[in-house]
């Protein structure tokens, strides 16, 4: 065993002391490689920063009640009796006799785009006072909160760099009211960042939505409170409603995109893969091409079939890696952090959010690099060993 493991380490080291010899060969293969996997990881980090966004919206400790049968806020409503009573049910926290709750109204407002003028849908959140608690990362970090009674709005840092006209102390004109932004705030990167929140008793008759909402934010005494607190909901003859958990809620809301575009992503990686592949095979079959007769020396002095098959594939895998490292580290530089906005498919407004190169991203691309140096190094590996020994000593 010790001898066929020294006959690989003897056959490798010389492959790889070899590759400044074949040098523009192997380069095109590192690089075929990078670029696939900087190109998925990069897709990739699109889906993955996207479901960050939605899922740290979440909170277990925080629950939305929606009218029975939505799916989300849009296609719900409530009447103000409605949310005076889910107010009162228990398992919600309070501070003296106040609930932590915040009924809210939805609504979209057409914006152009900074990048490209085009316009988009962003959400226009008319909430309660309730809201600051059930939402306690939320943190005014430009101006003020707006006051209550007004036509003055507070805007996400994400939707103010994202959208025209959201900058501080600007004014937007939007369902026959103008709005005047008084504060940017900061939501800990959530979706919430991605929105405009106003009086929801200002946006009520402006919408002509009369004395209706969509949906109830309730912070809870703790997690563990939920199950109780949707009961009594439920139970309600009253009510009408479904309860969710805040982070089931927008974490389903994530995955119809996640799923999009991590098809995606993947369907384009694999095409260029292909690419990459022939390449590797290119490569390899020209390394032991150019070998033959050491090849043969080799097998002539002893060396046997599978530390010659060894040697090859480890060279292809060496190149792979280099080529997944470099892609990997390209993809990261350029794109982790990288600001952009896209369709929430479920509310259809825009969502800003961050790339996210996620380490776990950066693994997946090095173990594709390496299976398509494992494929791209096997068949002339397998060439190589069977190679007849008479015959390539013949051409020395």
């Amino acid at each position: 065993m010790f001898h066929w493991l020294s006959q690989v380490f003897a056959v490798t080291g010389l492959n790889l002391r070899t590759l400044g010899q074949r040098r523009g060969a192997s380069l095109a293969t590192v690089f075929g490689v990078a670029g696939v996997v900087a190109v998925l990881v990069a897709v990739l980090s699109i889906a993955e920063g996207f479901r960050r966004t939605m899922t740290v919206a979440g909170s277990p400790d925080t629950a939305i009640v929606l009218r029975s049968g939505s799916d989300t806020e849009m296609t719900s409503g409530l009447q103000r009796d409605d949310t005076n009573v889910i107010a009162e049910a228990p398992g919600i926290r309070r501070a003296g006799r106040t609930p932590a709750a915040s009924a809210e109204l939805y609504v979209i407002i057409d914006l152009p785009k900074r990048s490209t003028g085009t316009f988009a849908n962003v959400p226009l959140r008319g909430i309660q006072p309730g809201a600051y608690q059930v939402r306690d990362e939320v943190k005014v970090v430009e101006g003020r909160r707006f006051r209550e009674g007004t036509n003055e709005v507070i805007v996400g840092r994400a939707a103010a760099a994202e959208f025209k006209g959201l900058d501080l102390n600007a004014t937007v004109r939007s369902g026959q009211a103008e709005w005047h932004v008084v504060g940017i705030f900061e939501a800990d990167g959530s979706i919430a960042e991605s929105e405009v929140w106003c009086d929801a008793g200002v946006l009520q008759p402006v919408y002509r939505r009369g004395n209706s909402f969509q949906s109830v934010y309730a912070k809870l005494e703790s997690p563990q409170t939920f199950d109780r607190f949707k009961d009594a909901l439920t139970a309600d003859p009253r009510l009408d409603v479904k309860v969710v958990r805040e982070t089931d809620y927008y974490a389903e809301q994530s995955e119809i995109l996640y799923a999009i575009i991590t098809g995606l992503g993947t369907v384009i990686a694999g095409l260029m893969a292909v690419g990459a592949v022939f390449g590797a095979l290119n490569t390899m079959y020209s390394a032991v091409s150019a070998r033959s007769r050491e090849i043969a020396t080799l097998r002539a002095l002893g060396f046997r079939s599978g530390p010659v098959v060894l040697s090859v594939v480890a060279e292809s895998l060496v190149l792979a890696t280099a080529g997944g490292a470099i892609g990997a580290g390209l993809a990261y530089l350029a794109f982790d952090g990288y600001q952009a906005a896209t369709l929430n498919w479920s509310s259809f407004s825009q969502v800003a959010f961050q790339f996210a190169v996620t380490p776990k991203l950066l693994v997946q691309g090095i173990i594709w690099s390496l299976l398509m140096g494992l494929v791209g190094g096997l068949p002339p590996a397998i060439r190589a060993a069977r190679l007849p020994v008479a015959t390539a000593l013949r051409e020395l």
